[in-house]
């Protein structure tokens, strides 16, 4: 026990959660760090019509699907009709590597708002660089962006279940969406939205909002054999959300933009082998020198 404990970095609270009772299949086949399940996924990628694709040979199902981007948002999105929050928009293809390795692309919203996209694919993570101009008259209302993640073929899940293989960290612990508290009534019904600390909660996705808070920016999922975490985190970031199509969303927050005004965030998409603490890890190397405004 003393020895699992180290390895994930968790309170001895966490590793029971982990451990024991329904979620113990989602620690199950975690290697030690240097075996086999270690080595790299390599990574490549395409994008397409708002689709991005994730490939790797060791990603299961072969490929991950990404809905970049779902929408760019007003505030006063809780209580609001979905079609009052959406600001229209379009993305086009500035440039990218005929390795797979590489894409930037350019979205121009209503209002004049020019947002500049970098991503990157690595061993086992996509990187994402986000620069949002307003080169337009008067104020834009952007506050977040949706970035929606497919797991359906990863998790070896459908709608009514995978929650039992997605988690979140919740005062400090890795916690099954399955054991996060619910709420069922919002405008829109399904899913579950976790709001961090500091950002209103008008200002969010409008589906039920859990009175859990979480305690890092961190949202995924484990593959359907054990063995690999996908997992996303951004900042800054407006909510977490556990979505209506076996999706998984860390949010983007940008704030809104003045004429001239410039804002960036960064993200991250991590494949790897199924290692909370390294993940844990990465995480923090990555965005610890950043905090949500």
């Amino acid at each position: 026990m003393g020895r699992g404990l180290a390895f994930f970095g968790l309170s001895s609270s966490a590793f029971e959660i982990l451990a024991g009772g329904p979620d113990a299949h989602l620690v199950a086949a975690v290697r030690p760090p240097g075996s086999e399940e270690s080595s790299s996924i390599g990574l490549t990628i395409s994008w397409d019509r708002d689709l991005l694709v994730i490939r790797g040979a060791k990603i299961p199902g072969g490929r991950v699907e990404v809905n970049y981007l779902e929408a760019y948002c007003r505030s006063g999105s809780t209580d609001r009709p979905w079609e009052q929050t959406v600001i229209p928009h379009r993305t086009e293809k500035l440039d990218a590597t005929s390795d797979g390795k590489f894409i930037r692309l350019l979205s121009k919203l209503e209002g004049g708002v020019e947002v500049q996209h970098e991503i990157r694919a690595g061993q086992d993570e996509v990187g994402f660089r986000v620069t949002a101009m307003n080169r337009g008259a008067g104020y834009v209302d952007l506050v977040w962006v949706q970035p929606c993640i497919r797991v359906g073929p990863f998790t070896g899940r459908g709608q009514q279940d995978y929650v039992e293989r997605s988690f979140i960290f919740v005062a400090g612990k890795l916690t099954s969406l399955e054991r996060t508290q619910h709420t069922t009534e919002a405008i829109y019904k399904g899913g579950q939205v976790y709001v961090p600390a500091g950002i209103g909660l008008r200002d969010v996705n409008p589906r039920p909002i859990s009175p859990d808070v979480p305690s890092n920016g961190l949202i995924g999922c484990f593959s359907a054999d054990g063995r690999y975490i996908l997992a996303t985190a951004w900042e800054p970031y407006q909510e977490l959300f556990q979505g209506v199509v076996v999706c998984l969303h860390s949010d983007f927050r940008i704030g809104g933009l003045s004429p001239g005004q410039t804002k960036t965030a960064r993200g991250k998409i991590y494949i790897m082998p199924n290692d909370p603490e390294e993940l844990l890890r990465r995480y923090r190397r990555d965005f610890d020198d950043r905090k949500s405004k």
